[in-house]
């Protein structure tokens, strides 16, 4: 049933109303000599207690033609069926008892975020394209991503910024301590999936294909048990000559581990080194004091790096290889 709108009360009225509640009157007894309804009285003094006047406040404007019900059945529509047309959403409106415009129903949607747009034209995939397309996905998400790298103690090429007068850049407290050659450093193995980060290792001595057989064999394994990839994963690693040795290559077949396929010379198409850059970046601002330090403190921050960084750069690969592409195999910004 449509309720019919009332007329708003003379000025005067409402000025009578506010007089008699000043001297003292309740709403029960102005409602009864005034013949306005208690609710309408309870009202206008309350708009007069709050904005000192009873004239009529400026409104937002028309009032809508479309309820905030039939709104949400709009959008609900529209969500469940992208591929609704207008006229459709039209004539279910006026099926409905809300006869509106076209033009009305479209502002309703846009202010819900919705919009009409030339659908994308995709190919048609069948369930066995679907399903293809997945274990092509999961392989990549299932890729184990090592290298191994250098941090100094006193090396690491950051910007540190001070708080300096004029003429006191040389002070002590406003300078970075450093040493020829960067002085003492450790060497680190790592690894990482979208999973997460893997194992972070130091090296102790000089690394060779020995110690890169036994590193796999404490590391790579777990790592990939900790990230939850099974044994089913693929394992990434340069052409260095360690990791094609003969002892590295039968421990990767003994162990029924699949090697990714790598080109030479190629540090940018590994998400890896952005890795590095982001725990040498962390460790700088720990400010480690000697080589155990070192080593605790890029252990722990390792581990602090979020699952969501992972993820974001080994979404990236797929774009390092356009970008080879783009450049007909040459450096690219990565």
């Amino acid at each position: 049933m449509r309720i019919m709108r009332t007329k708003e009360l003379p000025e005067e009225l409402r000025d009578r109303i506010v007089a008699r509640h000043r001297s003292g009157q309740g709403y029960k007894t102005i409602s009864a000599a005034l013949k306005v309804p208690k609710s309408t009285v309870a009202s206008i003094i309350l708009k007069w207690k709050m904005f000192g006047m009873t004239t009529t406040l400026p409104r937002a404007g028309r009032p809508a033609k479309l309820s905030y019900r039939r709104r949400k059945a709009l959008v609900r529509e529209v969500k469940k069926n992208p591929k609704i047309t207008l006229a459709e959403l039209h004539r279910c409106s006026q099926e409905m008892g809300e006869s509106c415009r076209k033009s009305t129903i479209t502002a309703a949607l846009h202010q819900s975020g919705l919009y009409g747009r030339v659908a994308c034209r995709k190919p048609l995939l069948s369930a066995r394209h679907m399903t293809a397309r997945m274990e092509f996905a999961k392989r990549h998400l299932k890729i184990i991503w090592s290298d191994e790298t250098k941090i100094e103690l006193f090396g690491l090429n950051s910007k540190r910024y001070v708080w300096k007068q004029p003429g006191t850049a040389h002070h002590l407290s406003n300078t970075v301590p450093t040493v020829k050659h960067g002085g003492d450093s450790i060497r680190l193995w790592g690894c990482f999936s979208a999973a997460g980060t893997g194992r972070l290792v130091a090296i102790e001595g000089k690394m060779n294909a020995a110690k890169n057989r036994d590193i796999l064999d404490k590391n790579l394994l777990q790592s990939a048990k900790d990230l939850r990839l099974g044994r089913r994963f693929t394992f990434q690693q340069d052409n260095d000559p360690k990791h094609t040795a003969k002892i590295t290559k039968e421990w990767l077949h003994n162990n029924s581990v699949t090697v990714l396929e790598w080109p030479s010379q190629s540090p940018d198409l590994n998400p890896i080194e952005h890795l590095w850059r982001d725990l040498k970046m962390a460790v700088v601002q720990r400010l480690p004091s000697n080589l155990t330090e070192l080593e605790m403190i890029c252990k722990e921050e390792w581990q602090r790096i979020p699952k969501s960084r992972c993820e974001k750069l080994v979404a990236s690969f797929p774009r390092r290889l356009m970008a080879v592409l783009a450049q007909k195999g040459a450096s690219t910004k990565y």
